[in-house]
């Protein structure tokens, strides 16, 4: 399979199991806020934030399976695949059983740490625990996802994903309607992932059908991952301190119904990086592929056409967040939440910016050169708790945003475009103008538009958006179809 079919295959199973999850999302998180109250849909966004905490403990193992495994096939090490995948199954299940404590601790105290309703303790304690321990689980479980990355074979781990999510969906919304609460929301939540990770794991087996045994399990192998896990662990962290403070220090300082505001604004934001994120993900064990045969000319290609193409699906989700983004939150969860307009755009600008170079992150990776990237955003991840926490109180939500947004910025800008370039010698004016002119320039008709239809015909139901939002992206698909047709794409 060519390099360009392997690429576009990979990317539409990540656009269509993202975009199932973001659907399915989209019209079931006012399902769910609708019928459990803002109280408790806050107490869940909290428990889930603070759980998430959890993938620090992955140190980077993950990363380090996508890195060695697409390495090791791509010079045909087999003994060294089975080394490399037995220690790591074997580190994971012991973190799994360490997990298992602060889970217990955090659903006993979880009362003392937060503002928690006095109706809402017992089940704010089984929630901890349930999740806590899902997600403990789900590290040796989902060992079978790094495999399946590193083979590049993305599309067999969104089937999956697409299944599990669909089946969710369905089961909330019955359980909701027959008048069950939020454990039964939480339970159904947490199981599915973990099915859908057993039936990869079998896959992954098949496909590389590598033997498992105790003697696979050896030092060097260890060494190995936590030597490039070490850097990713910071980084790791860094996303953490970035992405799941907010609802956290929100719930201490403010009150759980505050998270949801929040979380509404965030949410979107999150939704459009995903998007972003699913197209940059091919990226790693390409680049670790070409990094490990000295294919510097393919390395160089990427970065560009890879920021490119980034852009080009961020720039126009920024334009209609920016111009419909109230018309969004009232179709969404309605009128009563449009307050949460000024999270999305405060929150929206940087992460846009540093969703748009999705590829020079994924790079880094592939070529095991994100030490450097891990101290910046570390430093970043550090900034935003302690802007937010300075913020909170005297400026309330729109603080924890602002407190978020500012170092998130300053990394996007000063920091990213000139480390990367750097890396694969190629002057930044080149890179911005090879990567980002189009992307912009493109986005001017769809603005130009969307401005027009929000003013004749304000979209305050999903009808009237589908209509406007059509309107603005054929007037951007006309843009990048001649863009496509007239310029070479990556791969061959």
């Amino acid at each position: 399979m060519s390099l360009k079919i392997r690429a576009l295959k990979n990317v539409a199973s990540n656009w269509a199991g993202l975009g199932v999850n973001i659907a399915v999302g989209f019209f079931l998180s006012p399902f769910i806020l609708h019928h459990l109250g803002d109280e408790a849909f806050g107490l869940w966004v909290l428990v889930f934030s603070l759980t998430g905490y959890y993938g620090i403990f992955d140190f980077g193992i993950r990363s380090s399976l996508v890195r060695y495994v697409s390495k090791f096939q791509a010079t045909g090490d087999k003994d060294q695949l089975a080394r490399l995948i037995n220690t790591s199954l074997f580190t994971y299940s012991c973190l799994a059983l360490v997990l298992m404590v602060p889970t217990v601790l955090g659903g006993y105290y979880v009362d003392r740490l937060f503002h928690i309703p006095p109706g809402f303790l017992q089940p704010a304690r089984v929630l901890f625990l349930m999740v806590g321990y899902s997600l403990a689980l789900g590290f040796p479980l989902g060992i079978s996802g790094g495999i399946l990355e590193g083979l590049q074979k993305f599309y067999v781990m969104n089937s999956t994903n697409i299944v599990a999510t669909l089946v969710r969906a369905v089961l909330i919304i019955y359980v909701l309607r027959h008048g069950f609460g939020l454990l039964s929301v939480a339970l159904i939540t947490v199981s599915l992932p973990l099915i859908a990770a057993m039936v990869r794991a079998l896959i992954a087996h098949r496909l590389l059908a590598i033997p498992y045994g105790w003697k696979y399990v050896d030092r060097q192998s260890f060494e190995q991952v936590a030597n490039y896990g070490s850097v990713t662990f910071i980084i790791i962290v860094a996303m953490q301190l970035r992405f799941k403070t907010d609802a956290v220090i929100i719930g201490s300082f403010l009150s759980a119904s505050a998270i949801t505001y929040f979380s509404i604004g965030g949410r979107l934001v999150d939704y459009a990086g995903q998007v972003v994120s699913s197209l940059a993900n091919v990226f790693t064990p390409m680049s670790s592929h070409f990094h490990a045969t000295g294919d510097y000319v393919q390395l160089r290609r990427m970065f560009i056409s890879g920021n490119r193409a980034c852009a080009l699906v961020m720039f126009p989700m920024v334009v209609v967040l920016v111009v419909m983004g109230k018309s969004v939150i009232e179709a969404w969860v309605g009128p009563r939440y449009v307050s949460s307009y000024i999270i999305l755009l405060i929150l929206l600008i940087p992460s846009a910016l540093y969703e748009a170079q999705s590829t020079s992150n994924r790079i880094l990776f592939g070529m095991s050169l994100h030490k450097t990237l891990a101290y910046v955003v570390l430093m970043e991840g550090v900034a935003n708790v302690i802007l937010s926490i300075a913020l909170v109180r005297p400026l309330g939500i729109v603080g924890d945003a602002i407190g978020t947004a500012i170092p998130l910025l300053c990394t996007s800008l000063f920091f990213l475009p000139r480390h990367m370039c750097r890396q694969l010698d190629i002057p930044v004016r080149k890179f911005l103008v090879d990567a980002y002119f189009f992307p912009v320039v493109l986005c001017a008709p769809m603005i130009l538009v969307l401005l027009i239809m929000q003013r004749c015909f304000y979209a305050h139901h999903y009808p009237q958006l589908l209509i406007n939002l059509m309107a603005g992206c054929a007037a951007y698909g006309v843009g990048v179809a001649w863009f496509v047709m007239t310029r070479e794409p990556f791969g061959k």
